[in-house]
């Protein structure tokens, strides 16, 4: 059993430090360009041939932003990968393509085998994944566990409670389930082991004795799996970091698996043309790549990230974020303004901020404009897009100036700024008595 005299969960001001360290190199500009692309050619089909409900779920979906959450987007990429596999499975192809009778539908038959491949090679990296570090995070938990009977206790646990979860979804799948059913069903399972994890670390009273004490459980890993998962914990950091090249992943091949379903429905009227299929097989190219590459980096994110730190590092980082700055999150689409009284002229305002993701290549908009007491504006420091900035000045005149951040510009991301803002009154030199002259 590891010691943990001394020890502290992991706390978001480390994950951001430690999160400095393991930058992602940004998408290729082609996952948000053959999104649109791919969305636009799925609304060319829906022209001349309505949805059937089930179409029309999958286009409200597709119109939606993915939920910014980076488990669940991960069993979103998985449940569209099985889809689309299940839709190219040869069996299902339309009958034209099954037997091919043209050159033209034999390439698109060899295309479509070829694209089927690519997906079960992602699907198979990403099952991996989960795999792995879901035995890994148990791994490192259970370091910290009694090495004794009830060590055996807990893993023996864990190992029926998944039997009884697999039973459950094959129960499920046995009686005619859908793929669509099947992923809301282990996604569910997913919110029950967090949901347990969380009242365990909650427990109060007799049971935290007997959690404690009967199955030697270290108060700091409570503390861990209380906190690890609030709305502005650790993950949040994680969240804020790795998620939103994750969420564009989830759009494409969202955009891709309603292509095919729409294409497939009608095919007879309408067989892909050339460029349909050739924007098809590019959009599975970059998808397939830049999935990998995300699982790839992730992996070696969370495989070397820790669950406790000395109290000394969590210390030492807290008096580091603590110097009058504050964090504030501007949503896509949304402006956020600091409003600054002046009452008098030769003031000083100075300003100290900083995007907060790391290096993704993002940055926000930045603006300083004075509103006078009769309401007329003044702009004092012209709009421009930036990642970092200090600055001040002089003011010239009373009223309320506004730093204003600007993230209206952007669709889907949003920004974390770190930011301090001060106002320093002017310094007046006492006057001279006639005494003194």
């Amino acid at each position: 059993m590891a010691s943990t005299e001394g020890l502290v969960p992991i706390t978001r001001q480390f994950l951001a430090s430690y999160y400095d360290k393991y930058p992602f190199a940004p998408l290729s500009d082609d996952v948000s360009r053959l999104s649109s692309e791919i969305r636009s050619l799925a609304s060319g089909l829906l022209k001349d041939f309505p949805p059937s409900q089930v179409e029309r779920l999958l286009v409200e979906e597709a119109d939606r932003q993915p939920v910014h959450k980076i488990d669940e987007n991960m069993w979103k990429n998985r449940e569209h990968m099985e889809e689309i596999l299940f839709l190219l499975d040869h069996s299902r192809w339309p009958s034209a393509l099954r037997q091919p009778s043209t050159p033209e539908d034999s390439e698109l038959a060899t295309d479509l085998s070829n694209i089927r491949d690519k997906f079960h090679k992602t699907l198979k990296t990403l099952e991996s994944f989960q795999v792995k570090n879901s035995e890994r995070i148990f791994n490192t938990v259970m370091t910290y566990m009694p090495q004794d009977f009830r060590g055996t206790l807990i893993r023996q646990q864990r190992e029926r409670s998944e039997k009884n979860k697999q039973a459950e979804v094959d129960a499920l799948v046995n009686s005619g389930g859908s793929i669509r059913d099947r992923y809301a069903l282990l996604w569910k399972q997913q919110m029950d082991r967090r949901r347990q994890l969380a009242q365990l670390g909650c427990a109060t009273g007799v049971y935290k004795t007997l959690v404690k004490y009967l199955v030697g459980v270290p108060q700091v890993l409570l503390d861990f799996i209380r906190t690890i998962n609030d709305d502005d914990g650790p993950m949040e950091e994680q969240r804020q970091r790795y998620g939103p090249p994750l969420y564009s992943l989830t759009a494409l091949v969202l955009s891709i698996r309603l292509f095919i379903t729409l294409s497939w429905r009608r095919f007879e009227a309408s067989k892909l043309n050339e460029h349909q299929v050739a924007m098809l097989k590019q959009a599975v190219d970059v998808y397939s790549h830049e999935f990998e590459r995300f699982i790839n980096f992730i992996s070696e994110v969370f495989a070397n990230s820790p669950f406790f730190i000395s109290a000394e590092v969590a210390g030492a980082l807290d008096a580091r974020t603590n110097d009058e700055f504050k964090e504030t999150s501007v949503p896509a689409g949304q402006t956020h303004e600091v409003s600054l009284l002046v009452d008098s002229m030769n003031s000083y305002i100075a300003w100290d901020f900083s995007l907060i993701q790391g290096k993704m290549n993002m940055d926000i908009g930045f603006s300083v404009e004075c509103v006078d007491p009769s309401g007329q504006k003044t702009l004092i420091l012209p709009y421009r897009r930036c990642e970092a900035d200090q600055g001040n000045f002089c003011t010239c005149m009373a009223g309320t100036y506004k730093l204003i951040w600007d993230n209206s510009y952007s669709a889907f991301f949003k920004k974390v700024i770190r930011y301090k803002v001060d106002c320093i009154p002017p310094v007046v030199e006492p006057m001279q008595s006639a005494n003194d002259a």
